[in-house]
């Protein structure tokens, strides 16, 4: 399910707070991840820290913390457990946690012990939409397909100076970061379509809001 632009996959569990969600697995143990809403929120993540492994918490105690440029706080249990493992690649690369934040990037495996009882307070992303859309709305979230890397601000510059810019940066930045272009040149999406063409970097996401485009390039080459 997406509620504006934001990924909330159907097989899943959310917390009251739309903040993280919750996998239960055969074994009896749950997978523990953040929502789109937080990973939104923090952005390209810089550390990821996790409590001690063996301990039980409580359902919303902190079982980690993450850290980026505009973001520190806490990731909590949705459901009451001992925390069992956490996710190693996660902390060798904390941008997984965001980037992937549903699949490779989930952050730990608690084994629960008042799952039962606890489960009635989570919900699925269908019983969970108004909830999700009010977050979405009071936190102010925009998500987009990546977080990106740099941003180009360039309001009132015809799209060719503007292209010219991106070239420029494109120079200077590392293969697989990530542009956030924004622009109010009407003429931008043909132009962004036949500079991708031309260049072979790809627009990975796009999209218009007011009078104002959005686009996300990552550089390939």
């Amino acid at each position: 399910m997406k509620i504006e632009h934001c990924e909330f996959p159907d097989d899943l569990l959310y917390d009251a707070e739309g903040l993280v969600w919750a996998r239960p697995l055969e074994s009896g143990d749950v997978i523990v991840g953040i929502t789109s809403i937080l990973a939104a929120l923090a952005g390209p993540v810089m550390k990821v820290a996790a409590k001690p492994l063996g301990v039980e918490y409580a359902r919303g105690a902190a079982v980690g913390l993450l850290e980026s440029g505009r973001y520190f706080g806490p990731i909590r249990a949705p459901i009451s457990g001992v925390l069992r493992e956490v996710n190693a690649d996660v902390l060798a690369r904390p941008r997984r946690l965001t980037d992937a934040s549903y699949d490779g990037g989930w952050f730990a495996r608690l084994q629960p012990t008042n799952f039962e009882e606890e489960r009635r307070g989570l919900r699925s992303a269908l019983d969970a939409r108004p909830l999700l859309m009010k977050q979405i709305a009071a936190l102010r979230v925009r998500c987009f397909a990546a977080f990106p890397d740099h941003e180009m601000f360039e309001i009132g510059i015809e799209c060719s100076a503007v292209l010219a810019k991106l070239n420029e940066l494109l120079t200077r930045i590392e293969v697989g970061a990530v542009v956030h272009l924004v622009t109010d040149d009407p003429t931008s999406p043909i132009e962004m379509v036949r500079w991708s063409d031309q260049t072979g970097q790809p627009v990975i996401d796009e999209r218009k809001e007011g009078n104002l485009f959005h686009f996300l390039v990552r550089k390939v080459t």
